[in-house]
């Protein structure tokens, strides 16, 4: 065989070999790793640290086997160049030696920077889920700050819109405070009238019902005298006068006037000669018992005689000392004159009006 046969085999052979770094690159790059089609993509995966760890582990051994068939390809190339060239390297055991040697030391280097590695792949192992963990809570914490700032947004825009509502001036804290105690003393005030004004509905009710009673009282009396009156005329052999009737009804109308007149209560006949009448004083307007007094007149006559021969002014219970006013009217006679002169001095001497003085 000559040198140029030998030149072509070893061409041949080096095409074959596929011994060109860029065909191994674009190998690298169209490579199936097997068990990683069915896992996840994008940031989640980027994310997961288990599944980089299998990634970079079948990365890593795929490149082992590329590095081993370069290697493997590289010493077949090697040898078959030293078989076939005239001037052959002479090996002896002093390159070898130095061979030795300098793979000795790059073993050494190549295990401390294993044992770097190792170093760092344990770190990345006890960190990984601290990392986790504050990856979650800055993602927490993020979210957190979006909600908190769209709250945030809304609650000017509905601060904008009450400012646009309700312009100056606003009613402030103190204020609404105020107004509040304010309003709060003027609801009891109102409470209390309203409970006073119940207690003089309910007097005045009560008051209604006696009025009631006395009057059915003063209707059966009345009843009672026409029957009387009937009889006396039937009796007398008198024919029936139709004026009569309306004559009694004008004299119960005026009588009642009368009572009305001069806030007569009652009358009542003691005895054939003595006669007791009873009075209401009311108070003065505003004042705050609206309750009136009550002043009680004993008149005592001359029996069978409309002469005056003493009187007797008792309010609330107690005897009033008109002393000489009253002797006067009573030696004159003077009955209308005794009755102004005793009202005069009880509304003058009425604790009422002694009291909103």
């Amino acid at each position: 065989m000559s040198t140029l046969d030998a030149s072509k085999q070893l061409q041949a052979t080096l095409d074959n070999a596929n011994l060109y770094i860029l065909n191994s690159r674009a190998q690298l790059k169209s490579h199936r790793f097997d068990g990683l089609e069915d896992l996840p993509t994008g940031e989640d995966a980027l994310s997961d640290p288990a599944i980089v760890a299998s990634d970079v582990a079948a990365q890593t051994s795929f490149l082992r086997q590329l590095k081993f068939q370069y290697l493997e390809q590289k010493a077949k190339d090697k040898y078959v160049k030293t078989i076939v060239s005239d001037d052959a390297p002479l090996i002896t055991a002093s390159s070898n030696e130095e061979l030795r040697l300098r793979n000795e030391e790059k073993k050494r280097a190549l295990k401390a920077v294993k044992a770097t590695l190792e170093e760092r792949q344990e770190d990345i192992r006890t960190l990984a889920p601290l990392v986790e963990e504050d990856y979650q809570k800055a993602r927490s914490s993020t979210s957190l700050a979006t909600t908190l700032s769209a709250q945030i947004l809304d609650a000017r825009l509905a601060l904008t819109r009450l400012r646009q509502t309700h312009p100056h001036p606003r009613l402030t804290i103190t204020s609404a405070t105020s107004t509040l105690d304010g309003q709060v003393e003027q609801m009891q005030k109102m409470e209390d009238e309203l409970q006073g004004l119940n207690s003089q509905v309910n007097e005045m009710k009560e008051r209604l019902r006696n009025e009631m009673a006395e009057l059915e009282r003063l209707r059966s009396i009345e009843k009672e005298r026409l029957a009387e009156l009937d009889l006396m005329g039937k009796e007398a052999g008198e024919e029936d006068d139709p004026r009569l009737g309306e004559l009694y009804s004008w004299f119960v109308s005026s009588l009642s006037i009368h009572r009305s007149l001069h806030s007569l209560k009652f009358t009542h006949v003691e005895s054939e000669n003595e006669l007791r009448l009873t009075y209401s004083i009311n108070p003065p307007p505003g004042f705050a018992s609206p309750d009136p007094d009550e002043i009680v007149l004993t008149l005592l006559f001359i029996p069978n005689t409309r002469q005056l021969v003493s009187a007797d002014v008792t309010m609330g219970g107690v005897e009033l000392e008109l002393g000489d006013v009253i002797d006067a009217r009573v030696q004159a006679n003077d009955i209308s004159g005794l009755f102004w002169t005793v009202m005069a001095h009880a509304r003058a001497q009425c604790p009422s009006t002694v009291m909103e003085e």
